[in-house]
């Protein structure tokens, strides 16, 4: 049992995450635009930099334009993107 597609709420916007055969595709859930693509295969220090592009989204963004919020809210992001792609 694999999850095809997770859809988080956030406090900019939600988003949402969808499996691909190559991963997952991060897409904003209000105008569909894709946010980033997540590779199966990717080393874990890429995954993380596109988990922070998707978080600004989801915690909002601080003074110097960084996700908002705290390295373990910013892996459990990158947990849920994981789970999707299936790694």
């Amino acid at each position: 049992m694999f999850i095809r597609m997770i859809e988080i709420d956030g406090v900019e916007e939600n988003v949402t995450i969808t499996h691909t055969d190559e991963g997952a595709v991060v897409r904003s859930a209000l105008d569909r635009r894709i946010i980033c693509t997540v590779g199966r295969y990717e080393p874990a220090e890429a995954r993380f930099a596109k988990a922070c592009q998707a978080a600004k989204l989801i915690l909002g963004t601080g003074r110097d334009g960084k996700a908002a919020g705290t390295n373990s809210m910013l892996n459990a992001v990158m947990n849920e993107i994981d789970r999707v792609a299936g790694i």
